[in-house]
Protein backbone atom coordinates (compact mmCIF):
# COMPACT_ATOMS: atom_id res chain seq x y z
CA UNK A 1 0.00 0.00 0.00
CA UNK A 2 1.45 3.47 -1.06
CA UNK A 3 0.31 6.62 1.23
CA UNK A 4 -0.36 10.04 -0.12
CA UNK A 5 -0.87 12.97 2.06
CA UNK A 6 -1.83 16.65 1.86
CA UNK A 7 -2.48 18.25 4.48
CA UNK A 8 -5.54 16.85 6.05
CA UNK A 9 -6.15 14.39 3.44
CA UNK A 10 -4.98 10.91 2.76
CA UNK A 11 -5.30 8.93 -0.30
CA UNK A 12 -4.15 5.21 0.06
CA UNK A 13 -3.32 3.00 -3.43
CA UNK A 14 -3.85 1.22 -5.35
CA UNK A 15 -7.26 1.94 -6.10
CA UNK A 16 -8.92 3.33 -9.12
CA UNK A 17 -7.21 6.53 -10.52
CA UNK A 18 -8.49 9.92 -9.41
CA UNK A 19 -9.39 12.31 -11.95
CA UNK A 20 -7.86 15.46 -12.01
CA UNK A 21 -9.60 18.07 -13.39
CA UNK A 22 -7.81 20.87 -15.17
CA UNK A 23 -9.35 24.35 -14.73
CA UNK A 24 -7.23 26.89 -17.02
CA UNK A 25 -8.17 30.28 -16.02
CA UNK A 26 -6.20 31.58 -18.61
CA UNK A 27 -6.62 33.58 -21.94
CA UNK A 28 -3.79 31.22 -23.95
CA UNK A 29 -3.77 27.63 -22.32
CA UNK A 30 -3.27 25.55 -25.38
CA UNK A 31 -7.22 24.04 -25.18
CA UNK A 32 -9.36 26.02 -23.77
CA UNK A 33 -7.68 29.33 -23.40
CA UNK A 34 -9.95 32.64 -22.85
CA UNK A 35 -12.55 29.97 -22.17
CA UNK A 36 -12.56 30.34 -18.30
CA UNK A 37 -11.06 33.52 -17.76
CA UNK A 38 -12.99 34.92 -15.26
CA UNK A 39 -13.36 33.62 -12.19
CA UNK A 40 -16.79 33.15 -12.10
CA UNK A 41 -16.99 31.20 -15.37
CA UNK A 42 -14.17 29.40 -13.62
CA UNK A 43 -15.45 28.49 -10.80
CA UNK A 44 -18.79 27.40 -12.85
CA UNK A 45 -17.06 25.15 -14.81
CA UNK A 46 -14.66 23.60 -11.71
CA UNK A 47 -17.81 22.02 -9.96
CA UNK A 48 -19.34 20.95 -13.32
CA UNK A 49 -15.94 18.98 -13.11
CA UNK A 50 -16.62 17.86 -9.91
CA UNK A 51 -20.27 16.86 -10.19
CA UNK A 52 -18.84 14.25 -13.36
CA UNK A 53 -16.33 13.02 -11.53
CA UNK A 54 -13.54 15.16 -10.20
CA UNK A 55 -11.55 14.52 -7.12
CA UNK A 56 -8.84 16.65 -7.86
CA UNK A 57 -9.42 20.77 -9.25
CA UNK A 58 -6.33 21.89 -10.46
CA UNK A 59 -6.18 25.49 -10.91
CA UNK A 60 -3.75 27.16 -13.11
CA UNK A 61 -2.99 31.20 -13.98
CA UNK A 62 -0.39 30.69 -16.23
CA UNK A 63 0.15 28.41 -19.96
CA UNK A 64 2.36 26.47 -19.78
CA UNK A 65 2.08 25.44 -23.67
CA UNK A 66 5.25 24.50 -25.49
CA UNK A 67 6.32 28.59 -26.08
CA UNK A 68 4.14 29.37 -23.56
CA UNK A 69 5.15 33.34 -21.91
CA UNK A 70 5.33 33.55 -18.17
CA UNK A 71 3.00 36.09 -16.46
CA UNK A 72 4.10 37.77 -13.38
CA UNK A 73 3.40 36.67 -10.35
CA UNK A 74 0.99 39.28 -9.88
CA UNK A 75 -0.81 38.14 -12.75
CA UNK A 76 -0.84 34.87 -11.98
CA UNK A 77 -2.31 35.94 -8.56
CA UNK A 78 -5.12 38.08 -9.49
CA UNK A 79 -6.16 35.31 -11.80
CA UNK A 80 -6.37 31.94 -9.18
CA UNK A 81 -6.64 33.42 -5.63
CA UNK A 82 -10.19 34.52 -6.57
CA UNK A 83 -10.89 31.60 -7.64
CA UNK A 84 -9.68 29.23 -5.21
CA UNK A 85 -11.37 31.54 -2.30
CA UNK A 86 -14.85 30.81 -3.97
CA UNK A 87 -14.23 27.34 -4.68
CA UNK A 88 -12.94 26.37 -0.74
CA UNK A 89 -16.18 26.90 0.76
CA UNK A 90 -18.52 25.01 -2.14
CA UNK A 91 -16.88 21.86 -3.05
CA UNK A 92 -15.56 18.73 -1.75
CA UNK A 93 -12.82 18.26 -4.21
CA UNK A 94 -9.06 18.93 -3.20
CA UNK A 95 -8.05 21.76 -4.83
CA UNK A 96 -4.82 21.98 -6.30
CA UNK A 97 -3.20 25.06 -7.13
CA UNK A 98 -0.78 24.59 -10.66
CA UNK A 99 2.17 26.98 -10.48
CA UNK A 100 5.58 27.27 -10.66
CA UNK A 101 6.17 29.99 -8.38
CA UNK A 102 6.71 29.32 -4.50
CA UNK A 103 4.50 32.63 -3.29
CA UNK A 104 1.58 31.76 -5.26
CA UNK A 105 1.79 28.26 -4.04
CA UNK A 106 1.84 29.40 -0.80
CA UNK A 107 -1.28 32.08 -1.37
CA UNK A 108 -2.95 29.50 -3.03
CA UNK A 109 -3.04 27.45 0.32
CA UNK A 110 -3.89 29.80 2.45
CA UNK A 111 -6.77 30.34 0.29
CA UNK A 112 -7.74 27.15 0.07
CA UNK A 113 -5.54 25.05 -1.80
CA UNK A 114 -4.34 21.81 -0.39
CA UNK A 115 -2.04 20.58 -3.11
CA UNK A 116 0.84 22.11 -5.40
CA UNK A 117 1.08 20.78 -8.74
CA UNK A 118 4.42 21.76 -10.23
CA UNK A 119 6.08 21.50 -13.52
CA UNK A 120 9.13 23.13 -12.21
CA UNK A 121 10.65 20.00 -10.12
CA UNK A 122 13.76 20.67 -12.20
CA UNK A 123 14.85 24.23 -10.02
CA UNK A 124 17.71 24.79 -8.11
CA UNK A 125 16.28 26.40 -6.15
CA UNK A 126 14.87 25.05 -2.51
CA UNK A 127 11.88 27.72 -1.61
CA UNK A 128 9.03 25.71 -3.11
CA UNK A 129 10.03 22.29 -1.11
CA UNK A 130 10.58 24.24 2.45
CA UNK A 131 6.71 25.78 1.67
CA UNK A 132 5.95 22.11 0.82
CA UNK A 133 7.30 20.70 4.01
CA UNK A 134 6.40 23.79 6.13
CA UNK A 135 2.85 23.18 4.98
CA UNK A 136 2.61 19.40 4.53
CA UNK A 137 0.50 20.20 1.11
CA UNK A 138 0.92 17.41 -1.48
CA UNK A 139 3.35 17.68 -4.21
CA UNK A 140 3.04 16.61 -7.59
CA UNK A 141 6.50 16.90 -8.92
CA UNK A 142 6.81 17.13 -12.84
CA UNK A 143 9.98 16.02 -15.00
CA UNK A 144 10.76 18.85 -17.35
CA UNK A 145 13.24 19.71 -19.67
CA UNK A 146 14.40 23.25 -19.58
CA UNK A 147 11.32 25.78 -19.53
CA UNK A 148 7.72 26.51 -21.15
CA UNK A 149 8.99 28.43 -23.87
CA UNK A 150 12.21 26.69 -24.59
CA UNK A 151 11.15 23.04 -24.03
CA UNK A 152 10.20 21.92 -27.50
CA UNK A 153 13.28 22.88 -28.81
CA UNK A 154 14.57 19.81 -29.46
CA UNK A 155 14.54 17.51 -26.84
CA UNK A 156 17.35 14.38 -26.32
CA UNK A 157 17.85 11.77 -24.23
CA UNK A 158 20.39 9.32 -24.03
CA UNK A 159 16.97 7.14 -22.63
CA UNK A 160 14.09 8.87 -21.79
CA UNK A 161 13.03 6.39 -19.43
CA UNK A 162 16.41 5.94 -17.80
CA UNK A 163 16.52 9.78 -17.25
CA UNK A 164 13.27 10.35 -15.84
CA UNK A 165 13.56 8.02 -13.42
CA UNK A 166 16.83 8.80 -12.37
CA UNK A 167 15.72 12.33 -12.10
CA UNK A 168 13.08 11.33 -9.51
CA UNK A 169 15.18 9.18 -7.46
CA UNK A 170 17.86 12.13 -7.37
CA UNK A 171 15.15 15.09 -6.69
CA UNK A 172 13.48 12.47 -3.97
CA UNK A 173 16.33 12.38 -1.97
CA UNK A 174 16.56 16.31 -2.39
CA UNK A 175 13.01 16.83 -1.18
CA UNK A 176 13.63 14.71 2.01
CA UNK A 177 16.97 16.72 2.67
CA UNK A 178 14.44 19.71 2.82
CA UNK A 179 12.23 17.99 5.06
CA UNK A 180 10.04 16.58 3.21
CA UNK A 181 8.07 13.92 3.71
CA UNK A 182 7.99 11.17 0.43
CA UNK A 183 4.20 10.48 1.51
CA UNK A 184 3.40 13.99 0.22
CA UNK A 185 4.98 13.05 -3.39
CA UNK A 186 3.42 12.55 -6.61
CA UNK A 187 5.78 11.60 -9.73
CA UNK A 188 4.35 13.17 -13.12
CA UNK A 189 6.67 12.23 -15.88
CA UNK A 190 5.81 15.18 -18.17
CA UNK A 191 4.55 14.41 -21.18
CA UNK A 192 4.93 17.13 -23.89
CA UNK A 193 7.16 18.76 -21.31
CA UNK A 194 10.08 18.51 -23.13
CA UNK A 195 9.71 15.23 -24.95
CA UNK A 196 9.70 14.60 -28.49
CA UNK A 197 6.68 12.18 -30.45
CA UNK A 198 9.30 9.48 -29.38
CA UNK A 199 9.91 10.09 -26.30
CA UNK A 200 6.52 10.41 -24.87
CA UNK A 201 5.72 7.04 -26.42
CA UNK A 202 8.41 5.15 -24.79
CA UNK A 203 7.14 6.90 -21.76
CA UNK A 204 3.69 5.83 -22.55
CA UNK A 205 5.19 2.09 -23.19
CA UNK A 206 7.36 2.06 -20.31
CA UNK A 207 5.17 3.18 -17.24
CA UNK A 208 5.16 0.06 -15.60
CA UNK A 209 8.73 1.03 -14.98
CA UNK A 210 8.07 4.41 -13.00
CA UNK A 211 4.80 3.58 -11.37
CA UNK A 212 7.20 0.32 -9.53
CA UNK A 213 9.43 3.63 -7.82
CA UNK A 214 6.65 3.54 -4.60
CA UNK A 215 5.37 6.76 -4.95
CA UNK A 216 1.94 7.24 -7.12
CA UNK A 217 2.12 8.43 -10.18
CA UNK A 218 0.17 11.39 -12.10
CA UNK A 219 -0.47 11.16 -15.88
CA UNK A 220 -1.31 14.34 -17.86
CA UNK A 221 -1.96 13.13 -21.69
CA UNK A 222 -5.35 15.48 -22.00
CA UNK A 223 -5.74 16.73 -25.68
CA UNK A 224 -1.54 16.98 -25.82
CA UNK A 225 0.10 17.08 -29.61
CA UNK A 226 1.71 13.64 -29.79
CA UNK A 227 -2.08 12.30 -30.19
CA UNK A 228 -2.19 14.90 -33.15
CA UNK A 229 1.18 13.82 -34.65
CA UNK A 230 0.06 10.56 -34.59
CA UNK A 231 -3.53 11.51 -35.71
CA UNK A 232 -3.53 14.31 -37.38
CA UNK A 233 -6.33 15.24 -35.25
CA UNK A 234 -6.91 19.47 -33.61
CA UNK A 235 -6.65 19.59 -30.33
CA UNK A 236 -10.30 19.96 -29.89
CA UNK A 237 -10.57 16.32 -31.69
CA UNK A 238 -8.22 14.52 -29.48
CA UNK A 239 -10.81 13.29 -27.05
CA UNK A 240 -10.43 9.29 -28.47
CA UNK A 241 -6.60 9.69 -27.90
CA UNK A 242 -6.70 11.54 -24.61
CA UNK A 243 -9.15 9.10 -23.25
CA UNK A 244 -7.02 5.76 -25.01
CA UNK A 245 -3.36 6.99 -23.58
CA UNK A 246 -5.28 7.40 -19.70
CA UNK A 247 -6.48 3.50 -20.08
CA UNK A 248 -3.22 2.86 -21.16
CA UNK A 249 -2.12 4.60 -17.89
CA UNK A 250 -4.19 3.25 -15.88
CA UNK A 251 -2.95 -0.06 -16.90
CA UNK A 252 -0.32 0.82 -16.01
CA UNK A 253 -1.13 1.43 -12.87
CA UNK A 254 -1.17 5.66 -12.31
CA UNK A 255 -2.94 7.03 -9.69
CA UNK A 256 -3.95 10.23 -11.25
CA UNK A 257 -5.18 11.00 -14.65
CA UNK A 258 -5.19 15.04 -15.14
CA UNK A 259 -7.65 15.36 -17.99
CA UNK A 260 -10.01 18.61 -19.45
CA UNK A 261 -12.66 15.91 -19.94
CA UNK A 262 -13.82 14.41 -16.76
CA UNK A 263 -16.61 13.08 -17.49
CA UNK A 264 -15.32 10.97 -20.42
CA UNK A 265 -12.77 9.92 -18.99
CA UNK A 266 -14.39 9.12 -16.07
CA UNK A 267 -16.64 6.56 -18.24
CA UNK A 268 -13.80 5.30 -19.85
CA UNK A 269 -11.75 4.51 -16.86
CA UNK A 270 -15.20 2.67 -15.75
CA UNK A 271 -15.43 0.74 -18.14
CA UNK A 272 -11.69 -0.10 -18.43
CA UNK A 273 -11.84 -0.96 -14.39
CA UNK A 274 -14.62 -3.37 -14.91
CA UNK A 275 -13.25 -5.55 -17.74
CA UNK A 276 -9.96 -5.65 -16.15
Amino acid sequence: MTIWRAIDRVWEFPQPPLIMGIVNVTPDSFSDGGKYATAASAVNHALDLENSGATILDIGGESTRPGAEPVTQEEELNRVIPVIEKLAGKTEAAISIDTQKPDVAREALKAGAIIINDIAANRKDEAMWQLVAETKSGYVAMHMLGAPKTMQRNPKYSDVLNDVEAFFNCQMERWTDWGMSLEQVVLDPGIGFGKNLEHNLALMKGLERLTRMERPLAMGTSRKSFIGELTGAEVNDRLPGSLASACRAAQAGAAIIRTHDVKETTQALKVWAATN
